[in-house]
């Protein structure tokens, strides 16, 4: 197997005449140790089925394919979604085979857009829809049990925050929704090309063996939004809004055996849970 380093990463962007855009969040790995940290990370078998997003050029598919049964490439980019698979020929032509590229959107994907019912996600994420596009594709893909991406060092940091640290919220809670999350290393900004003005961290992330609740998704998550738009605020002022009559909250928080004066940082996704169930 190869992988690419910083002469063939520039050289394959010369040929697609691509310059990275921070539109797309386009930042490529080109130091194949940190694509191995990943994989190896990633705890992947043979019985894996990867989804990739925003997979470039390809350094990081290059290096999970000997260790998964397939890899789903999902891309935004035409070009870059053109010249995969023959990269990954010129380069790993024993396991090109195992490579499927899918042009779209990962804020958009279905499974009905895929040719496999993916088992893990391992990926670089841009920055900008990181905890979103990982939000969607937990609830879009019930087959996704575990995960491992690469963001921004601080976005890393908030998906992992345990409740009363300053830095947990919304993503901490939505995440711990679906999932056990906690981080699993740091990556400098040398590794990229072009270098990203910040650090990288990772987070890896496995579903729950059986969902913490019935209680409907969106209901949550409504109460969550709530809780944490002006942080300051206590639970009793910030539900005020979503609980429709004010002099009802201390009462519906009575039941949930939630303290009125808390405030949402102080909250496990239970916590929430118990309120939204009430």
């Amino acid at each position: 197997m190869s992988l690419l380093g910083p002469a063939e990463v520039r050289r394959l962007a010369a040929e697609l005449d691509i310059r990275p855009t921070k539109k797309l969040g386009q930042n490529f790995v080109h130091d194949p140790n940190t694509v191995r940290k990943i994989v190896t990370a990633a705890g992947l078998t043979q019985d894996d089925i990867v989804l990739e997003v925003g997979p470039g050029l390809g350094s990081l598919t290059l290096a999970l394919l000997p260790s998964a049964k397939k890899v789903v490439a999902v891309e935004i980019d035409p070009p870059l979604a053109h010249r995969l698979p023959q990269t990954v020929q010129e380069m790993d032509p024993e396991n090109a085979g195992k490579l499927h590229v899918v042009l779209k959107d990962a804020m958009k994907v279905t499974q009905e857009d895929l040719p496999a019912h993916p088992t893990a996600i391992v990926a670089n994420l841009p920055y900008n829809i990181a905890v979103p596009v990982v939000l969607h594709l937990l609830a879009e893909l019930p087959s996704l049990q575990k995960g491992l991406v690469m963001v921004q060092a601080e976005v890393a940091d908030r998906m992992a925050a345990k409740p009363g640290n300053k830095i947990y919220g919304v993503p901490s809670v939505k995440l711990a929704w679906y999932a056990e999350a906690k981080k699993a290393g740091a990556v400098g900004k040398n590794v990229f090309w072009p270098a990203p003005n910040v650090d990288s961290g990772l987070v890896s992330f496995q579903r729950h063996e059986k969902p913490l609740s019935t209680v409907d998704r969106k209901k949550l998550f409504q109460i969550v939004d709530a809780a944490f738009a002006q942080r300051r605020k206590t639970l009793r002022a910030a539900l005020k809004g979503w609980a429709g009559n004010p002099g009802n909250i201390d009462e519906l928080l009575e039941k949930a055996g939630i303290d009125p004066q808390v405030r949402g940082e102080q909250l496990s996704v239970i916590d929430f849970i118990r309120i939204a169930e009430v």
